[in-house]
């Protein structure tokens, strides 16, 4: 089976890059994967993607290295295992608050008898190879999302749940629901306090923990304090902001 690099990264002690993609384009996937990212997640949780689109994203990121990860709209079992059956090879499951959440990520992204989820890989033996069921309940990353007061609460239980691969902390909705401004990087104290839980709790449980930021320089400052998944940027804030960079040369 197709080696999941992510995982050999993080066994080495590295710490992956990953893009975002909100453009529901194929072409558009394939370009963001030809600079070589380390992963690229799709997005169908904000925005406009939908599944057939997910699908040729994933089609096209196959022509490279890079991994592809899908953050799902919601905890449901059918989404869960129609995008490890597109060929996944990470899952980032959103509000995920407690240990029965956690739980159930994992069993509907395991085949039996470890777990629940139904047998149909149509694309996933395309990509990762004939021998995909033997390998997939291993091979597969589990990422769930915290970013509830809820979720703080319930810390050590979720990250205790065995098949949990990694955590993924979601700034702007914790920072919300903590009462405070949703941002990316300069985040309020109370939240850079529980963002230093949640990467100790992580750490504790030998779990990988994952962030996302707005610039590389705070991506640097949370790979040097021990973050392993860190995400910078979109596909579409990076047109946004190549085009203004442009403009603004050229209306000067």
């Amino acid at each position: 089976m197709r080696e999941n690099r992510l995982k050999t990264l993080w066994q080495s002690g590295g710490a992956a890059i990953n893009g975002w993609l909100a453009i529901p384009n194929g072409f558009a996937a394939e370009t963001m994967a030809q600079q070589g990212w380390d992963a690229l997640t799709i997005d169908m949780q904000h925005g406009v993607v939908d599944y057939q689109a997910a699908v040729s994203m994933m089609t096209a990121i196959s022509t490279t290295p890079t991994v592809p990860v899908v953050r799902v709209p919601w905890l449901e079992p059918g989404v869960l295992m129609k995008v490890l059956d597109a060929g996944a090879y990470g899952v980032i499951c959103p509000m995920v608050n407690t240990r029965e959440d956690a739980e159930r990520l994992v069993a509907w992204t395991t085949y039996a008898p470890r777990g629940k989820r139904s047998f149909g890989p149509v694309r996933a033996l395309l990509y990762g190879g004939a021998d995909y069921p033997q390998h997939a309940n291993d091979t597969i990353v589990r990422f769930a999302m915290i970013e509830t007061r809820e979720a703080l609460e319930n810390l050590d239980e979720i990250m205790s749940v065995e098949g949990l691969d990694a955590v993924y902390i979601g700034p702007s909705d914790l920072s919300l629901s903590l009462g405070c401004r949703p941002v990316f990087d300069d985040v309020d104290p109370p939240v850079a306090d529980a963002i230093e839980r949640i990467l100790a709790s992580a750490h504790k449980h030998g779990k990988v923990a994952g962030i996302h930021n707005g610039t590389p320089e705070a991506a640097l400052a949370r790979i040097a304090k021990g973050f392993q998944f860190v995400t910078v940027s979109s596909d579409a804030r990076l047109m946004a902001a190549g085009s203004q960079q442009i403009l603004g040369q050229m209306r000067r």
